[in-house]
C-alpha cells in the first residue's frame, strides 16, 4: 500500500492533526514535512533522551522528557521534536504551545527548517531553551532566553563543542559534547 500524498496545497493544524499523513511528518509554515532520520540519527536521540530521562528522576519535581508528539504552535505549525522537556506532563494527543526545552537533531532533510523557521517559531512561541544538535560538527548550538520563560526572544546564543551542556531550566544537568557524538559514526 503506497504511503499516502503530502497535499501541494498549505495545511491547517486540524487537518493535519485528523489527516493520514506518513509516519514523522511535521507541519511547518503549513507545508507538510517528511524525514525518516539516518540510524546516526537516532543514536544521538536516544543518547540525549537517556541522559535527560536519567536527571529527571534523580528528585521529584525534575518534570518529564520525551520525544515527538504534537506540539502545536501558532500558524500551520505542529512540530515534533527529537527530545523535549516540560516541567508540567503535556496530556493527551496535542498540546498547545511548545516544550520549555525543544532539541532537534540535524537530520539532511529537514536542517534547514531547523536553523531557520523552526527556530523562529519557536522562539516567538515562547521556548525557554532550543537545542540544535549538530552531529557532523560535534557541536550543540544552545539559543535560550536571558530571563527565562516569558522574556522576549532568545537573548543567548550559545555553540558547545568539546565542553559540557548545561542549562538553567536543569539544575544540576550536565552532559559531555564530546561524550554525547562518541562512538557515533
Amino acid at each position: 500500500m503506497p504511503a499516502p500524498a503530502v497535499p501541494a496545497r498549505p495545511v491547517e493544524v486540524d487537518e493535519f492533526l485528523t489527516g493520514d499523513f506518513p509516519v514523522g511528518s511535521e507541519l511547518v509554515d503549513g507545508v507538510v514535512h517528511v524525514n525518516d532520520p539516518a540510524f546516526l540519527h537516532q543514536e544521538v536521540v536516544s543518547r540525549l533522551l537517556q541522559a535527560l530521562a536519567a536527571w529527571t528522576r534523580t528528585e521529584p519535581g525534575h518534570g518529564r522528557v520525551g520525544f515527538g508528539g504534537n506540539w502545536v504552535l501558532a500558524g500551520r505549525n505542529v512540530y515534533k521534536p527529537d527530545v523535549w522537556w516540560a516541567a508540567a506532563p503535556p496530556r493527551g494527543t496535542r498540546h498547545a504551545g511548545p516544550p520549555e526545552l525543544a532539541v532537534e537533531v540535524r537530520s539532511p532533510g529537514t536542517w534547514a527548517l531547523d536553523v531557520g523557521p523552526k527556530l523562529r517559531r519557536y522562539e516567538a512561541a515562547g521556548t525557554a531553551e532550543l537545542w540544535l544538535v549538530d552531529p557532523p560538527a560535534w557541536t550543540v548550538l544552545v539559543f535560550r532566553r536571558d530571563g527565562g520563560p516569558g522574556t522576549a526572544g532568545f537573548g543567548t546564543a550559545l555553540e558547545v563543542a568539546g565542553g559540557d551542556l548545561t542549562s538553567p531550566l536543569l539544575p544540576g544537568f550536565t552532559l559531555s559534547v564530546t561524550g554525547l557524538f562518541e562512538g557515533v559514526e
